[in-house]
């Protein structure tokens, strides 16, 4: 009996052909779909956890303001790029110099991507300067360097060729006076903050009470710490001057 089932059970299945084939291939599909909605899933939850927003390939500029920030203790006006895709970048016009050397510039970076900050700067140098000048050019490259970087996700040492150093020397500046020893004072006081470096901005503005240490015309000011000394003005220290300026 059981050898008769077993071959009716054989003689079934040689009549359909097709229905292992069918199983064979249905399990195949199935582990096809599989594979291919675990795959989705994991690498959906691989995903969770990493910012997907920048494209750096698709980015572009859209815009560039300016916040001015007074007494800070000077006044620096700082820019900030925007893009299509959220993020941006901040930079600073340096020294106090005027907004406009940045927002004077920023019809020629419009529709750029701001990753290709080599492009962009032999763009815009032309309009640079050295001093104040160049504020404008300097602010918009700091402004790429800091856009690139959020776009990569890495920092900008990285992208310049890796860190050098784990920490670095400040130094301080020092509020001006035309006092030499309250200049004196004050730098000490920096010293005793901590700081061993120390910026002195020594200008003959210090000398402006000392009788026979400065030729001028009668008419020429010599200006905020020094700063419009220069030989068009007429404006000399004399050796009184000099050696009162080395001590």
């Amino acid at each position: 009996m059981a050898i008769q089932v077993n071959a009716m059970e054989k003689s079934s299945t040689l009549r359909s052909p097709g229905r292992r084939k069918f199983f064979r291939s249905a399990a195949g599909a199935l582990g096809a779909f599989g594979a291919t909605f675990w795959a989705d899933e994991t690498l959906e939850a691989a995903l969770q956890n990493t910012n997907t927003r920048s494209k750096p390939s698709d980015l572009k500029i859209t815009d560039l303001r300016v916040a001015v920030v007074a007494r800070a203790p000077m006044t620096c006006p700082l820019i900030r790029i925007d893009t299509n895709q959220g993020i941006y970048g901040l930079g600073e016009v340096r020294d106090g110099a005027s907004k406009n050397y940045a927002l004077m510039l920023k019809s020629r970076i419009l529709n750029e991507n701001p990753c290709n900050i080599d492009k962009i700067f032999r763009k815009i140098k032309q309009f640079g300067f050295h001093g104040r000048q160049g504020g404008g050019v300097c602010g918009i490259e700091m402004a790429l360097w800091d856009l690139a970087g959020k776009a990569y996700n890495v920092p900008i040492y990285q992208m310049l060729g890796g860190k050098f150093r784990d920490k670095i020397r400040c130094y301080a500046d020092t509020t001006e006076s035309h006092d030499p020893v309250v200049y004196g004072q004050r730098l000490k006081a920096r010293k005793e903050q901590g700081f061993t470096w120390l910026k002195m901005d020594l200008g003959i503005d210090l000398m402006e009470k000392v009788p026979g240490t400065i030729t001028r015309p009668a008419d020429e000011s010599i200006g905020q710490g020094g700063r419009k000394q220069h030989f068009f003005t007429g404006i000399e220290l004399t050796p009184k001057g000099l050696e009162l300026m080395s001590d």
